[in-house]
């Protein structure tokens, strides 16, 4: 694993004695990348069919850097046995893929994963707690090193309990704060949090410092004809970095789910 180059520090005759330090990342440049989150519902359009060239066009059309993908079918007999995740990094041209299994299902697993135009530098799967007879959520977490600079980023895709009952979700936000924070590195959490912005589990994440991207709220389901927003982008507090650009893409096809997209600005 890469980090950082270390700065040669040289000690010249008769100056004063200077500790020799790293360059400090303030001083890099600014990187910036879009990502994007997708719920991809298993591969299966509204229409009925399973199509996974037509959400890889969807992500392709976008060229991000990072994508995480949120109900990923790998091995299942409803997906053809397909590792949904794999497939789609080759037909993305994505070299790097991580995959967390949140449930065995039908055959195979089902879950999130994240893709990765950039070198993982390390990544870990979040088992998130349920109730008895819920769903198994987890996030899958990659940190990833900028290329030009060495700088490390961390971002996090999820997948929240989908009952009516908020109580799993409230846990789950929890445990991701408890988790992921205090943030080391600039640190995303995103993907379908099956919350509005008025839900007590966004009020968790919002009262330990998580920023949302995009403050006009924009709906992201159901694809045909979005009215309600779930899907998010959250920034940890205390780094040097921004969202901009936020946009919800139409694609009312390829799945039930909006996809979002956003340029994430890291440095200065």
């Amino acid at each position: 694993m890469l980090g950082i180059p270390r700065t040669c520090c040289f000690l010249l005759p008769l100056l004063p004695l200077l500790a020799c330090q790293s360059q400090p990342h303030a001083s890099l440049p600014e990187a910036q990348l879009l990502v994007m989150s997708y719920n991809i519902h298993h591969g299966e359009g509204v229409d009925g069919v399973f199509d996974l060239q037509r959400i890889a066009e969807v992500i392709k059309a976008e060229n991000p850097v990072l994508v995480a993908l949120q109900e990923v079918d790998s091995g299942t007999t409803r997906a053809g046995g397909v590792a949904q995740d794999t497939q789609l990094a080759a037909l993305t041209g994505m070299y790097s893929v991580v995959f967390g299994e949140a449930i065995p299902y039908a055959g195979g697993s089902y879950g999130d994963a994240v893709l990765s135009r950039w070198p993982l530098v390390e990544s870990r799967t979040i088992a998130l707690g349920a109730s008895p007879q819920h769903e198994k959520r987890v996030a899958v977490v990659v940190v990833v090193e900028e290329p030009t600079t060495g700088r490390q980023l961390r971002f996090v895709g999820t997948h929240l309990d989908h009952t009516t009952d908020p109580a799993d979700r409230i846990r789950q936000a929890q445990q991701l704060n408890q988790a992921l924070l205090p943030a080391t590195m600039p640190t995303l959490l995103v993907g379908d949090l099956n919350a509005q912005p008025d839900s007590q589990p966004m009020q968790v994440f919002f009262a330990a410092g998580w920023q949302a991207a995009d403050v006009t709220l924009q709906p992201t389901f159901p694809s045909t004809q979005a009215n309600i927003k779930i899907d998010w982008f959250l920034r940890a507090p205390g780094q040097r970095d921004r969202l901009t650009q936020v946009q919800v893409l139409s694609a009312p096809l390829a799945s039930d789910h909006c996809p979002l997209i956003a340029t994430w600005i890291v440095g200065r």
